[in-house]
């Protein structure tokens, strides 16, 4: 047996890439658990086809999933791959222009006909023509390779050909020294039904790991040390995992019923997946026909004394606005969930960005505040899912929850919380009729009392139309309206005294302030990171709680010379501090579906620094 050399390194960035049937989501997802169940730091940027179904071996048809695993902290998924394993023509032509000079390039030489080649849109073969010498190329007969070490299975052969993403995963596992186990016995698990076809993916997954350890194809393999985590539990978590089960615990925290209601759309859907798989904790789920039908639900729920939730994605915001309005004019708990992707419209509907803060803020008819919090990592989601409830709650306000399609799709490791660590959510549902007024509030949220329905004594009416302060009957009177106003406006801005200060990365006060929001919390952090290793003077500060804003803001805004806002959209929290506070602020936008990439702000602060 030939002996290959194993080279220890620090971090390292795959991406597997192929036709949206060849499971490369799988994949991706079986390479991170595993690479977490080692121990190392993982974080993750799966990208889906926008197309339900493109036609097979087309350019729209290329599903990718990026993995960046290490032994140290890491903050995103990497920014130039080390690795793409490309599957097909299409998925080379639509990804080698993001791998790293001189990276590891594995291909799937079977796929490339010349009938998948004029679908990808080549002239030529790029394994022949010599374009792809920038590389370090293994062009390697998946198919065939797949296909021989499954030739005792009793399965057809589309069956088979079904099987060579685990033949790559096998490949890519030996070659940075991943074990099998979590892999065969997620196979065992999920095909304990199916014995055929568990045989075959356990003879793919090792004929793989096995081709890459007996060739002379690789001369070395690489290993990468487990990180440095602070002692605890730890299980990966996606974004939208995590927001489901904070909403779970946020529940229980209350002790009052979690109600969830919403139309599918992508990517929102995985949250009312992962909520209707927890009625052991009391959760009720509903798929409405429409979106106004989901906040109209949920409103309804909160009426009745529940949790009411709802969740939505791109368009669907827009849908949900009168009811969001309703929610503000009732003064009911209501957490609406806006997992933001691109736009307008249908857009970019498995793409990221951050273009739905202004709706949030403004979106909708007359004078109309709402509390918005943003999390900053797939983690944090479920923090900032609980976080939500509180603030619905003690205020009796509706709370907008802009997570993006980056932070939904994406995972990372997440230490898991002890329950007794976690805030704790008081609710106190009236139930004395005496003294008893629908909108009396209270002195210091100014939130009105929650009163169940069909409570004796504390019958009252809801509704759109205005109301009369303390009475809660239905008002023309003009001062009255103006006070109500009033009222719901200054309501909104006391969450300011209850939310924590900002905390700055660095220098409290020099040239450079980098700010942030939602999901370009990675990005910016590791590229400040990098900056103030050369000494630069350069600190950041990453916002959680959008509206209002915490009260220390303005006071650190105006302790720097240059304001520097990174942002998936044209500049929409650059508007809202320029706005507000009078300060001048340098947009930096990116609009393209994608993430920040670390070397981009890096670039962009050096930019600042020297003008």
């Amino acid at each position: 047996m030939p002996v290959k050399d194993r080279k220890d390194v620090q971090t390292v960035t795959i991406r597997f890439a192929g036709d949206s049937g060849d499971g490369m989501q799988l994949t991706g997802t079986q390479f991170t658990n595993t690479s977490a169940v080692f121990g190392n730091d993982i974080s993750t940027l799966p990208d889906f086809p926008a197309e339900i179904r493109a036609p097979a071996g087309s350019l729209p048809g290329v599903s990718g999933f990026q993995v960046n695993f290490s032994s140290r902290d890491i903050k995103t998924p990497g920014d130039e791959p080390n690795v793409l394993v490309a599957m097909n023509p299409a998925a080379l032509k639509v990804n080698v222009a993001d791998l790293e000079s001189g990276g590891i390039l594995i291909v799937n030489s079977d796929a490339f006909t010349e009938g998948n080649l004029k679908k990808a849109g080549y002239a030529k073969n790029p394994l022949e023509d010599g374009s792809l010498s920038g590389y370090r190329l293994f062009s390697l007969p998946i198919t065939s390779l797949n296909a021989n070490a499954l030739a005792e299975c009793k399965l057809t052969k589309k069956d088979v050909d079904r099987c060579k993403n685990f033949f790559a995963l096998g490949l890519m596992y030996w070659l940075y020294d991943r074990p099998m186990k979590q892999t065969l016995d997620w196979i065992d698990a999920k095909f304990k039904k199916n014995l055929e076809v568990a045989k075959a993916n356990t003879l793919a997954l090792k004929a793989g790991y096995y081709y890459g350890e007996t060739t002379e194809m690789f001369t070395t393999h690489y290993q990468v040390p487990k990180a440095s985590l602070t002692p605890g539990k730890y299980r990966n978590i996606m974004g939208n995992e995590a927001t489901a089960i904070g909403f779970v615990t946020a529940s229980a925290l209350a002790n009052v019923p979690l109600f969830y209601a919403s139309y599918p759309i992508t990517p929102a859907s995985d949250i009312l997946h992962e909520l209707s798989r927890h009625q052991n904790f009391g959760v009720k789920t509903m798929q409405c026909e429409d979106e106004i039908a989901a906040i109209s639900a949920a409103i309804g729920a909160s009426f009745a004394g529940n949790l009411g939730l709802t969740g939505t994605s791109g368009p669907g915001i827009c849908l949900k606005s009168e009811g969001i309005n309703l929610a503000v004019m009732t003064e009911l708990p209501v957490v609406i969930v806006d997992v933001q992707r691109g736009g307008p419209s249908t857009g970019l509907p498995t793409k990221t960005e951050q273009a739905d803060l202004l709706q949030a803020m403004f979106g909708r008819n007359s004078e109309s505040p709402v509390a918005i919090i943003a999390p900053a990592t797939p983690g944090d989601c479920f923090y900032m899912a609980i976080e939500a409830w509180r603030i619905a709650i003690k205020y009796m306000t509706p709370v907008l929850y802009l997570s993006d399609g980056y932070l939904a799709n994406g995972s990372e490791p997440w230490k898991i919380p002890k329950v007794e660590d976690l805030p704790k959510i008081e609710v106190r549902f009236r139930t004395e009729a005496e003294g008893y007024f629908p909108y009396l509030r209270d002195e210091a949220t100014l939130s009105r009392p929650w009163a169940i329905p069909g409570t004796p004594g504390l019958e009252h009416r809801i509704g759109g139309l205005e109301k009369q302060n303390i009475t809660g009957n239905v008002s023309y009177d003009p001062d009255n309206h103006m006070r109500m106003v009033e009222l719901r406006a200054e309501k909104i801005a006391r969450i300011a005294n209850d939310i924590p200060d900002l905390q700055v990365f660095g220098e409290p006060e020099g040239e450079v302030l980098v700010v942030g929001w939602g999901g370009t919390f990675g990005a910016i952090n590791a590229a400040v990171e990098e900056v103030q290793a050369r000494n630069l003077p350069v600190s950041s500060i990453h916002l959680r709680y959008l509206n209002p804003f915490p009260k220390n803001l303005p006071d650190i805004l105006g302790r720097f010379e240059k304001i520097l806002v990174p942002e998936l959209n044209l500049g929409q929290l650059s508007w809202l501090l320029r706005a507000k506070f009078l300060v001048p602020t340098i947009p930096f936008s990116k609009v393209k579906g994608k993430p920040f990439k670390i070397s981009e702000i890096v670039d962009k602060i050096e930019e600042v620094l020297e003008s």
